[in-house]
């Protein structure tokens, strides 16, 4: 009798993807991208173990500034202590178990909507209304879980696992690489939220390679980069990144004359990083901006968008000129980037999709491919 041949989970067609040598490597298959066990791996096995990014430690500067998110389903506020230090926490009642907070913004203490316990900014209950005839109630015994939270070059780097090594240990090699470039000092000049109808690693990959410039931002930056200038080494164990060098028609893409740290062609130098797992930050001697990433189901992204200028053009007099044609720059690539990854998405889920042979200017996603295996099918 014939057996019935078990069809492949989307990790093992995955795996098997990123078994051959990146010359003859192929772009991920449509399962991943689909799969809504996939999914459930992701937000366990990635999400809920990895290092995630809440944006830049600066734009919580005062005692009380918070800003809220939900990370692999949990949750959480980061909130800026009266000592001064960063915490992030649950954001759930430990009565009836409301969220507390929304948004972002600036609190003296921490009021749940439903029956008004109250926490310090530090976690500890301060007061609970009617408890008094609860005999096993003590407020002393009650704080909200605590969540592990560092800064590391400027971003708030959250992770629901204990165990995560720290971020100057696990980012270390990304620090030796842009150490030149002082990226601890640039000033976040705006911050949105945005949800796109795509899958995340979409947006993601197309973040990670440069292919796609001359094509999907023909309009805007497609015509600011060579794609024989592009340099794509392999990637690293935490993150991957690639090189475009800039010409001068974008004044702030260059190092301002008062930069003294860097040197030659790295004064032109755009650096691209993809920190895992979905940390994407385009880094130039003048400005910066970023995405950070979540899944909101197979087909729904969760953006963070950031960004702002480095310390020279930041105390620059033409300052607000620079930030103002940066940001009009960087709206119209969003809006490219959206048709470009939505349309991936409605193209990976037809019956007729395949994927096909990466270039040579994709080495970064495939190195992507290679840690999403690593972690998925540990």
């Amino acid at each position: 009798m014939n057996s019935v041949s078990r069809k492949m989970t989307a990790a093992e067609e995955l795996l098997e993807s990123v078994s051959v040598p990146f010359e003859k490597a192929h772009a991920m298959p449509k399962s991943v991208y689909t799969s809504e066990e996939f999914l459930k791996h992701e937000i366990e096995d990635v999400f809920g173990q990895e290092w995630f990014c809440v944006g830049r430690a600066s734009t919580l500067d005062k005692p009380g500034d918070y800003r809220t998110l939900e990370l692999a389903g949990q949750p959480i506020m980061v909130i800026r202590g009266k000592d001064g230090e960063l915490k992030a926490q649950s954001n759930v009642c430990l009565h009836r178990m409301s969220t507390l907070l929304d948004g972002s913004g600036n609190t003296k203490s921490i009021v749940c909507p439903y029956h008004a316990w109250t926490y310090g900014i530090d976690g500890n209950l301060r007061g609970a209304p009617a408890m008094t005839l609860n005999e096993g109630f003590c407020k002393e015994h009650y704080r909200l879980p605590q969540v592990r939270c560092e800064v590391w070059l400027g971003w708030i780097m959250i992770s629901l696992n204990p165990d995560a090594p720290s971020t100057a240990e696990h980012f270390g090699e990304v620090e030796a690489l842009i150490e030149d470039f002082g990226m601890e000092d640039y000033v976040e000049t705006f911050y949105e939220t945005h949800n796109w109808n795509t899958n995340w690693k979409v947006l993601a990959e197309n973040f990670m390679e440069s292919y796609h410039l001359p094509v999907c931002h023909a309009g805007t930056i497609g015509g600011l980069s060579k794609l024989e200038e592009m340099d794509c080494p392999p990637g690293l164990a935490t993150f991957n990144y690639h090189w475009i060098l800039k010409d001068e028609s974008l004044k702030i893409a260059i190092a301002h004359p008062n930069n003294t740290r860097l040197k030659g062609d790295r004064r032109r130098t755009t650096g691209l990083l993809a920190i895992y797992p979905s940390l994407l930050i385009t880094l130039t001697p003048g400005y910066f901006w970023y995405l950070s990433l979540h899944p909101n189901g197979v087909g729904k992204v969760d953006i963070q968008f950031g960004g702002g200028m480095s310390p020279d053009f930041i105390n620059d007099p033409d300052a607000q000129e620079h930030f103002k044609q940066m940001k009009t720059l960087l709206d119209e690539v969003q809006v490219e980037d959206q048709g470009c990854t939505e349309k991936v998405y409605k193209g990976l889920c037809s019956d007729f999709a395949k994927p096909g042979h990466l270039s040579h200017l994709e080495r970064p996603n495939f190195d992507f491919a290679n840690y999403l295996s690593s972690k998925i099918n540990a």
